[in-house]
């Protein structure tokens, strides 16, 4: 059981999303992320020891090789999917509660942005942290978020923009969730952004990248 959990650790962390995948060169051929998190279970394995001592340690090791310099998105974003691709296995034991996770984040690209390439990666970054994450999208009105609180009242909110010209939405949607749930922590990012601009319309946090997000997370959780 420990080497099934560390060949899951080894490809999570190389990015080696099942055994089709040609990356990376070196791991051709061979079991990846999602093979090995069903043999996990099929061997008895508890979903929460996959998640925490295989898929958890992975994505933390990616998020320091980042903050390093030694890897870039590409690499974390192929890092990201092979977790994606275990944690398909385990969603339904999330699901039945036989699993926790740390909390809930509600993560959604603003009204008028379409962009989510960063919105994705942030999502399946804190979703390997342990975390459940509700993707709500692009372009994601103020009520849509409220919405989700009203079924998630504990949730952490996460807002993206890519675009200065939809950024100055964020501030309309963060107002329209404290008139309703005013102690409700948002954060947010996209390139425009910066911490100055984060506090100025309210939000509790500004994170930079997935690994700022994460450890973030991590000083709020309970």
């Amino acid at each position: 059981m420990n080497q099934l959990l560390e060949q899951l650790r080894i490809c999570v962390e190389n990015g080696k999303e099942n055994r089709t995948s040609p990356y990376p060169p070196q791991m051709k051929n061979q079991d990846g992320a999602n093979e090995l998190a069903k043999q996990a279970l099929d061997a008895g394995v508890t979903p929460g020891d996959i998640l925490n001592l295989a898929l958890v340690p992975a994505m933390d090791a990616v998020g320091q090789k980042f903050a390093e310099n030694k890897i870039f998105i590409p690499q974390m974003l192929l890092s990201a999917r092979a977790m994606s691709a275990a944690m398909i296995h385990l969603k339904p034991f999330f699901q039945s509660g036989e699993v926790k996770r740390k909390g809930v984040v509600v993560i959604g690209t603003v009204m008028g942005d379409l962009h989510d390439i960063g919105k994705n990666l942030c999502s399946m970054i804190v979703e390997g942290a342990g975390w459940e994450v509700i993707d709500l999208g692009v372009d994601v009105k103020p009520e849509q978020f409220v919405t989700a609180l009203d079924t998630y009242p504990d949730a952490i909110v996460g807002l993206s923009a890519l675009l200065t010209t939809t950024m100055v939405n964020m501030e309309l949607i963060i107002n329209s969730i404290r008139e309703k749930y005013p102690q409700t922590k948002v954060t947010v990012g996209g390139a425009p952004l910066n911490a100055g601009f984060a506090a100025k319309i309210g939000a509790d946090n500004y994170s930079k990248d997935p690994v700022e997000l994460t450890g973030w997370l991590e000083k709020i959780a309970v």
